[in-house]
């Protein structure tokens, strides 16, 4: 992180700025949230009578629905490819004392949140979505290919699948709730950098922890 910056109250657009996140990283971001987009959309459609009226063509739906979900995992194992992106995931999976000490003063909605590069709220959305998009996705494939078990563990199968999906949406929905809350936090994976001030302020021990051995 660059050094502190001498006029830290000018415009926005004039503060000292902190690289965040390289296009590769925002390029698998964008492609997984538009496959997961479709996944949620097409499963709406075949779930929701009203929709289902609305937008017709079932068949195209299924197979919409099928083959986004295939996919899902892709852009992250094509990017990486990317050595800041498996940095970033070597971030996410590593926990400290710091991260318990965040979720105690989110959960009790008081400051003095430390964080590296990702908070603790990050680090468990990550792994909670990684874990259900490979649940989903294995449900799914019993669903989809009906030969590969027996009638009991594809009706477990959907069972799992439709009440794990219905958690994604929630859980996604208070994602996008909590960016949209957070327009400097949108801008850094759009841009690729944030303002030093917010770095300092949300992510106080990014510094720190980019010069960890």
């Amino acid at each position: 992180m660059p050094p502190r910056p001498d006029h830290p109250t000018g415009p926005a657009d004039e503060r000292p700025r902190v690289a965040r996140f390289t296009r590769a990283e925002h390029r698998v971001h964008q492609a997984t949230a538009t496959l997961m987009a479709l996944c949620v959309l097409t499963a709406g459609c075949l779930y929701l009578p009203f929709l289902a009226e609305l937008v017709g063509r079932r068949a195209l739906m299924v197979t919409l629905h099928e083959w986004s979900g295939i996919l899902l995992p892709v852009p992250l194992l094509l990017g990486l490819g990317s050595r800041a992106l498996r940095a970033d995931l070597t971030r996410l999976n590593r926990y400290g004392p710091h991260d318990r000490q965040w979720l105690r003063a989110a959960l009790r909605r008081r400051g003095g949140r430390p964080a590296g590069k990702f908070n603790a709220g990050q680090k468990l959305y990550a792994a909670w979505i990684a874990g259900a998009v490979l649940v989903m996705l294995g449900t799914g494939l019993l669903m989809w290919f009906t030969g590969l078990a027996p009638l009991a563990w594809r009706t477990g199968a959907t069972f799992v699948h439709d009440w794990l999906a219905l958690a994604v949406v929630l859980v996604i929905a208070g994602h996008v709730w909590k960016a949209f809350g957070d327009p400097e936090s949108r801008r850094g994976l759009r841009t690729g950098s944030v303002d030093a001030q917010w770095a300092r302020r949300e992510h106080p021990l990014w510094d720190h922890e980019s010069n960890a051995p």
